[in-house]
């Protein structure tokens, strides 16, 4: 299971663990499937640490599940922030998941059991790595808007299985 994030600087294909949580992949594909991730902008990007995106409001604060409310993290012995290229649902404390999610640019060991793991980079290394060259501001937010232009699902197996 996979999809391609068309973005500004290129494409990003992230595999997703569909297993392993389910409820965040569940969120994640229905958002991709509604285009919801159409137009929202990179709004956080700190060099060697991780990028996030999924706040159609751009503020780092918005953004809302398929379900109009937060929903609990998934954590599980096998899923790390042991690499580059990991990708996890942004919160704000425990059990507070919504749209937005971040993508690592480096081993991020103190996110583990904080931050639900749902995926990873497998293509469009390239991509990332002009994302993580981006000049930001004192707040780390790109100079420049780079967008999400559109989400490719390549399997969905949620829908698929209804």
């Amino acid at each position: 299971m996979s999809v391609t994030l068309a973005t500004d600087e290129g494409d990003i294909k992230i595999e997703l663990f569909c297993d392993l949580a389910p409820k965040a992949c569940e969120n994640f594909l229905a958002l991709c499937a509604s285009d919801y991730y159409n137009g929202c902008v990179f709004h956080r990007n700190i060099k060697g640490f991780m990028v996030q995106t999924g706040d159609p409001a751009a503020t780092g604060k918005g953004g809302a599940s398929i379900w109009g409310r937060r929903f609990e993290d998934e954590f599980h012995h096998s899923l790390k922030h042991n690499t580059r290229g990991i990708v996890s649902m942004a919160n704000s404390g425990e059990n507070t998941n919504g749209s937005q999610f971040f993508i690592t640019y480096s081993k991020q060991q103190q996110l583990d059991m904080k931050y639900t793991v749902f995926g990873k980079v497998i293509d469009g290394w390239e991509t990332l790595d002009s994302l993580e060259k981006l000049q930001v501001n004192d707040k780390f937010k790109p100079m420049k808007d780079i967008l999400i232009n559109n989400v490719t699902i390549h399997a969905n197996p949620i829908a698929d299985g209804d």
